[in-house]
């Protein structure tokens, strides 16, 4: 029986997270990384109430088996581009850090399609660089997975991903080849997908949309 660490539970993809982690029987402890108290009431589940801008005093918290990362913003919740460097960058990679040297085994990230160190944009520049510090720390097993435009309900209105979403479920067919990782992906695919890459030695590491979602095919 293992204990999942999950970073970023109110989100879009970590609310899927975490229902299928309370059914999963690979795992009898759930530690929840939150910013603010939480209602939840669940047996397997440990609220952690964390201060990000100091991570190093939860570094006894951040221990287990598998740590899930999901925890994202946009420039319009984080305006301030520090800020938003800090959500995007920098949290991300001071918890794998503590992680690592607290042995965790799997770290599974929730990157973006195109992730590039080099981009002049800060958001999948951002994605990139997290991407390389995680490869550099050599955990046992690393799953980053880069999904296109999310499908699902979020608690937030994000008009251009809506628009991306239509715009390319409409293109979806002519989507072949190299072109199929643009297409839209269900959240809960991503979710399974994460919980999966922890528990099975699938011998690689970045997975892109498409990919995550041939990973869950015929899965209930």
């Amino acid at each position: 029986m293992k204990t999942a660490l999950v970073f970023g539970s109110s989100g879009l993809i970590g609310g899927h997270l975490l229902y299928q982690l309370i059914k999963n029987d690979n795992y009898n402890k759930i530690k929840l990384f939150v910013r603010s108290e939480t209602s939840i009431n669940e047996q397997k589940i440990e609220i952690i109430k964390t201060d990000f801008n100091d991570l190093e005093k939860h570094k006894e918290d951040i221990k287990g088996d598998d740590c899930f990362f999901c925890i994202g913003t946009t420039k319009k919740n984080s305006p301030n581009k520090n800020e938003y460097q800090k959500v995007e960058l920098d949290i991300p990679k001071k918890i794998a850090q503590i992680a690592r040297v607290n042995s965790v085994n799997s770290f599974i990230f929730i990157s973006s399609i195109y992730a590039n160190p080099k981009s002049s944009g800060d958001y999948v520049k951002f994605k990139g660089l997290v991407e390389e510090e995680l490869k550099k720390l050599n955990f046992s097993n690393l799953g980053i997975l880069r999904p296109s435009f999310l499908v699902g309900d979020r608690k937030e209105n994000r008009a251009g991903e809506k628009i991306g979403i239509l715009t390319f479920g409409l293109l979806s067919p002519l989507l072949i080849g190299p072109l199929k990782k643009m297409k839209p992906i269900n959240s809960e695919k991503v979710a399974k997908a994460m919980i999966k890459i922890a528990n099975e030695n699938l011998g690689k590491i970045i997975f892109e949309s498409n990919e995550i979602v041939e990973l869950t095919s015929g899965q209930v």
